[in-house]
């Protein structure tokens, strides 16, 4: 048994009595209170992740940006300071490294946000293509990050800064903005499909922060929330997981987020060739949303039929919080994608009646 990683916030999760799993190697809150009440609070009024199991990795030099347009999908050539961009690195056959976001802090400096459990892997994958004029960092020991995501959040958040956070824009970014008397990285994005700010702070700062939240946060509802709600939150809005709807077999056009693949873009990225051939093809399969017609839940890896032919496989399945219906994400070969197409998922060997709908199923406003 190897030992689990805690982030900073460990022993802060007691006072609010969460509720701890194995996540990736990592301890982390699955939830405080219930998955419904936190989902609720994120969707109404405001709620607070403690996200410090994110890995942070630094790329800096005069090559930065050259280096990283032939390394992730998305035109980082686009990118001014002050700027984030959503990613994906990918294999030569285009299946996904990784997704990730990009800050864009100067014109030799980047920093690169990546999912906890791919933090080592991604460390060795860009460490072994960078040349020899970019250098490569993984800080993810040093900082810790915190979201306030919901309709709340600029409200919650402007109480502990003199920083106008209304100038800080959706995919943009401020640097050393003083959070109740901390210096911090704010950026404006979100894996909630709500208004919301990631905040990266020093280690050993997050308890204080983090605090200094909550106390804030009271006046208009805010909750902190764990893994449970956060999974239920991306999965309504329809933001992909690494490991569920992207893996390495699962390019990022199977899985819906072509907006960052730019196939035409100068710069010979990896697994370029291949995607542009899955674009002029068509694709064979694709992630589609779905729900249940007979009573089940559609969990991740159930099969998926239509007749006696297995089509595919559910990527997440949960009952939405929001809407109050069994919900899945699939997997599915292409002819079996339009909305309104009759499957079954087989759940817990009974096939269950289902049918294509529209994604994502939820968006704000």
């Amino acid at each position: 048994m190897t030992e689990l990683k805690h982030t900073p916030l460990y022993e802060t999760y007691k006072k609010y009595g969460a509720k701890t799993i194995d996540f990736g190697g990592w301890e982390l809150p699955v939830q405080f209170t219930s998955i419904k009440e936190e989902h609720a609070a994120v969707r109404e009024r405001a709620g607070l992740f403690d996200v410090s199991h994110m890995g942070e990795i630094e790329v800096k030099g005069e090559a930065a940006e050259s280096f990283l347009q032939s390394l992730v999908t998305n035109d980082v050539g686009k990118l001014e300071a002050g700027g984030a961009q959503y990613t994906a690195m990918c294999y030569e056959n285009g299946g996904t490294v990784d997704d990730l976001i990009i800050y864009k802090k100067g014109d030799h400096d980047y920093l690169l946000v990546v999912n906890a459990a791919n933090t080592d892997k991604d460390f060795e994958w860009i460490t072994s293509h960078a040349p020899e004029n970019v250098t490569v960092k993984n800080i993810s020991g040093e900082v810790a990050q915190l979201a306030v995501q919901g309709p709340k959040a600029e409200a919650v958040l402007q109480k502990l800064t003199d920083t106008d956070l209304s100038t800080i824009g959706f995919f943009k970014f401020k640097e050393d903005v003083s959070i109740a008397g901390v210096p911090t990285l704010v950026s404006r994005t979100g894996y909630t499909g709500e208004d919301g700010f990631e905040l990266y702070m020093p280690w050993e700062a997050a308890p204080k922060v983090w605090e200094a939240i909550i106390e804030a946060g009271s006046e208009y509802g805010l909750l902190p929330c764990g893994l449970g709600a956060r999974d239920t939150l991306r999965f309504e809005a329809k933001l992909p997981l690494y490991g569920q709807e992207l893996t390495a077999d699962i390019s990022p056009l199977e899985a819906g987020i072509g907006f960052a693949v730019k196939v035409d873009k100068e710069a010979d990225f990896i697994g370029k060739a291949a995607l542009k051939a899955q674009k002029e093809n068509g694709l064979t399969r694709k992630i589609v949303g779905i729900e249940m017609v007979d009573k089940g839940i559609p969990r991740a890896h159930y099969p998926v039929y239509s007749g006696d032919r297995k089509i595919g496989e559910v990527t997440t399945g949960a009952p939405s919080p929001t809407l109050g219906k069994n919900l899945g994400l699939a997997l599915l070969e292409k002819p079996f994608t339009e909305i309104g197409t009759e499957v079954d998922v087989e759940i817990r060997g009974k096939r269950k009646k289902a049918v294509v709908v529209k994604t994502p199923f939820y968006k704000r406003g």
